[in-house]
Formats: C-alpha cells, structure tokens, sequence
C-alpha cells in the first residue's frame, strides 16, 4: 500500500519514520509547517504534497494527525481536502478530537466513496518511533482488518474497541485521568518542596505506596528538576481535558477534578507555558517559580 502524513509533527513525523523503517512505502506527507514537511520529505525520500488532494491522489491510506477539532473537520472539508478524489482511499486518523468529530468523519468519507477509522493513541514520541504506541480503534471492523498489519507496525498494544467515536471518547478519559494525576503529584511534590522535604525522597517514597503512578515514573524527576522539554504540551493537556468535560456536560455529570485540572493547563497556556511539556504544571505549584505559584491555598 501507498502511505501518505498529513501531519508530520512530533508524532506523526515518527510514525512515518516507523513505517518507511519496516518497508512500507510512505509516498507523501503534508503539513500547515511547509518547512517540516519538506525536511520530512527529503529524508524519507518522498513528496512534499502542496495540497491535501494531492496526498490523497498518492495514496491508498492516509493517516491523519492534527491538531484538534477545527483542523479535523478542516481537512475533511475545506475548499483544499483530503475528499477529492477519495473513492477506494481509508483515512486513519489518530488526533485526539471530540468523538463526534470522527463519526462526522466518518460519514463524510464513506458520500465520497472512502473510508476511515479512529486511532486513538496513548504514548507519547519516543514509543511512535520505536512502533510500541498504544492504539485504541474505533469505526467499521472491517476497516480496521483493512489496516491492521499496518497498524501492528506501530503499536505494542492494538485494541479494536467499537463503531466510530468509541475509542475517542476512552482516549479522552484516558487523559483526563493522566492530566488529574500529573496535576496531583506537582501539588503533592511542590508541598513537599514548600515544606523542606528532600523530593528524590519523596518521590521513592510515592513509588512504594499507594501515590505511585505512571505518571509519577514519567515526570517525577522532571517537575523535581524543572526539566519540562515538551513530549505532551500543556496546551494539548488543556484541549483534551475540555474534551472529556464536554463529555461529561452533555450527559450531565459533575467531574470536579478535571475540571480544576483543566484550569490548572489553562492558567500554563494564558501565561504562555503552553508549548511547556504537561509537567510543567509544577511551575504552578512549587512555591517561588513562577509570579502566580505559593500565593494562596
């Protein structure tokens, strides 16, 4: 099959490194970023498609890795999109976006012929480059039995959960539950700072009760260290956690947690600690870092 990127970010420019590395004939990539698309292009020695069209023309299968729900619908339906030409093509999307945003995906790919499906992915950069992400799908089974060989490549962990928007709508409790955890251990580690305790210490401790987590094993050290370069921004901590309280409005149910947490992300991206990785949220917590941090309780 002939693969196309539209995306070619942190995560997608790996994936396609990944799959031109087991043999899969990545034919061309597309990006907003025209100059990371053609850095991207020349290494993998493919196109560098100037439109969406174009990629789809090269392409059988078509992952999908943007930003967030306007860029989703974008390139699905803006005056240059990925449905020209689409009879035949499968769309594999993997952005983390409102589940209804994949089932309108979802339909509006199968009036031009084509299909997609969801791939929801719960790892982080270095896992898509060594092909051990955590996929989570959702759509037609019999898509993701189209793609499945291609989808193995990729992941240590492939799960099919159910029709279209299923494996959305668990990706987005996934990150609520990791943003709720991640803001909770920089409180707990930035009072343990505040109140003179050693924090490798600390954290030893939190690893052997019942305050482990994954969480602390992956940013621990970092908020300890201030060492917040970006494998999940802050920003996208803040979008995903208001896709999971969107989530929960619409069925009515109160999740106070998150929603504290998703003020927590705000309050890094409105002092522009956005782009910071998601520990960053200890710069928040840890008296005397930041102009906002220590100030109340």
């Amino acid at each position: 099959m002939n693969i196309g990127f539209v995306g070619v970010g942190r995560m997608g420019a790996n994936m396609a490194r990944r799959l031109k590395d087991r043999g899969f004939h990545v034919t061309a990539v597309f990006d907003a970023n025209r100059a990371a698309a053609t850095a991207l292009a020349q290494e993998l020695g493919c196109a560098a498609s100037p439109t969406l069209g174009d990629v789809t023309a090269g392409a059988d299968v078509v992952f999908t890795i943007v930003t967030d729900d306007a860029a989703m619908r974008e390139i699905f339906t803006g005056a240059d999109n990925l449905l020209s030409n689409a009879q035949g093509k499968l769309f594999i999307n993997c952005a983390t976006v409102s589940p209804a945003i994949h089932v309108e995906v979802e339909r509006l790919a199968e009036a031009a012929g084509a299909a997609s499906l969801e791939a929801c992915m719960a790892s982080s950069i270095t896992q898509a480059r060594e092909g051990s992400l955590y996929l989570m799908c959702g759509g037609r089974e019999g898509n993701f039995q189209r793609v499945e060989p291609i989808l193995k490549e990729l992941s240590a962990s492939l799960r099919y959960v159910g029709k279209s928007g299923e494996a959305a709508k668990v990706k987005a409790l996934v990150n609520m539950v990791m943003n709720i955890n991640t803001a909770g251990l920089a409180e707990g580690l930035g009072l343990g700072d505040a109140l003179g305790l050693d924090l490798t210490m600390l954290r030893e401790v939190f690893s052997q009760t019942g305050a482990a987590s994954r969480v602390l094993q992956t940013d621990g050290e970092d908020m300890q260290n201030r060492d917040h370069a970006c494998f999940f921004s802050a920003a996208h901590a803040a979008k995903d956690s208001g896709i999971a309280l969107q989530l929960a409005r619409e069925i009515g149910l109160d999740v106070p947690l998150a929603r504290a947490t998703r003020e927590q992300f705000d309050s890094m991206v409105a002092e522009g600690l956005g782009e910071l990785d998601k520990s960053g949220v200890a710069e928040l917590t840890f008296k005397g870092r930041h102009k906002h941090s220590g100030d109340h309780v």
